[in-house]
């Protein structure tokens, strides 16, 4: 039996995208950038919920309970906001607006995918942020957060929940990427 790895998430609209990556790429100048593995635009999502390898078999139940949570969750503002880190391992960009929507949309993605069968792990809080760096080992990531600290991107309105294929990247192969693929979208609201 196939699987596919899976999440679902909000993507930004390119315009969102494109003012970030212009406040990004003079981060790629600063000491110790080079070391840092850096996502591709085309990777920049707020995960809503990860589900990981999924059978192919469970798919079509999945479709229906993510189109349900997803028609049960009105559009929301939101804007990328600020910067932050988890541990010294990821930079990320956040989130402002409507987060209390963006968390219920992410708790109800969750139960969809645990009801369609997809094994979950326990929901955690909720920090939307799009990954924008890893680092496979500690690394001080205080002058990249306090670069993107002012930050405050355009207003848009989240409208839709996506599900997105991913890939792993090619082991040992230097500078790739993971691939995304969206494999279906809903609207939000009915």
């Amino acid at each position: 039996m196939s699987s596919q790895r899976l999440f679902a998430a909000v993507l930004p609209p390119e315009p969102a995208a494109g003012e970030l990556a212009r406040a990004v790429a003079p981060l790629h100048q600063l000491p110790g950038a080079v070391d840092l593995r850096w996502t591709a635009r085309v990777g920049w999502h707020y995960t809503s919920a990860f589900l990981g390898n999924v059978d192919e078999e469970l798919l079509p139940e999945l479709y229906t309970r993510l189109e349900r949570a997803a028609h049960r969750t009105e559009p929301f503002p939101l804007r990328i906001h600020g910067g932050g880190r988890f541990d010294g391992r990821v930079f990320w960009a956040g989130a402002e607006g409507g987060l209390d929507t963006l968390r219920l949309l992410a708790r109800r993605a969750h139960a969809a995918a645990r009801k369609a069968g997809v094994p979950m792990e326990e929901h955690r809080h909720h920090t939307p942020h799009l990954t924008l760096a890893r680092s496979r080992v500690q690394t001080d990531l205080t002058p990249y957060v306090a670069a993107l600290e002012d930050f405050e991107g355009m207003r848009w309105e989240a409208g839709e929940l996506s599900l997105v294929r991913s890939s792993l990247p090619v082991d040992g192969v230097p500078g790739e990427q993971p691939g995304y693929e969206v494999v279906r979208a809903w609207p939000l609201g009915r």
